[in-house]
């Protein structure tokens, strides 16, 4: 995760590589939107230095990335809406943000969209344990 008050490439490539050291997700599919930011060259080669896959919304189709557009309106909904951030500066701010995501919204927050209403990191641990479990299994077979 990486916040600012700009959408410029090198915030996005300090999001991909904070997000890439993170999980050390080698071979990791980037979906972002048109974004001059994302089409950069520079941003580009970033993606290819730590093998990650491009992939790219379709001009104007919104629905190609639901889930973020969906997860920054529940933010703005949920919480920006709520407060005047032109009051406060920039780094409460951030605090606000990394802490709603970080804490509430990934870990607290009932989430329709994956089975259980998990919370995107709990539901992603289930995961990952079931995986792993099956993984055990199939060893202990062979």
């Amino acid at each position: 995760m990486a916040i600012d008050d700009n959408m410029r490439k090198e915030l996005c490539i300090q999001a991909f590589e904070n997000a890439r050291k993170a999980r050390n997700a080698r071979g990791m599919i980037f979906h972002s939107d048109r974004g001059s930011q994302f089409t950069s060259g520079v941003f580009r080669e970033s993606l290819d230095k730590r093998g990650a896959i491009q992939s790219m919304s379709g001009t104007g189709r919104c629905y190609d990335n639901a889930r973020m557009e969906s997860f920054f309106a529940t933010l703005k909904k949920e919480k920006l809406y709520k407060i005047r951030t032109e009051r406060y500066p920039m780094a409460y701010v951030k605090s606000i943000i990394f802490r709603y995501t970080m804490v509430y919204y990934n870990r607290q927050r009932i989430y329709t969209a994956n089975p259980g209403g998990w919370p995107p990191a709990m539901y992603r641990e289930r995961l990952l344990l079931k995986v792993s479990v099956i993984n055990t299994v199939i060893n202990i077979d062979v």
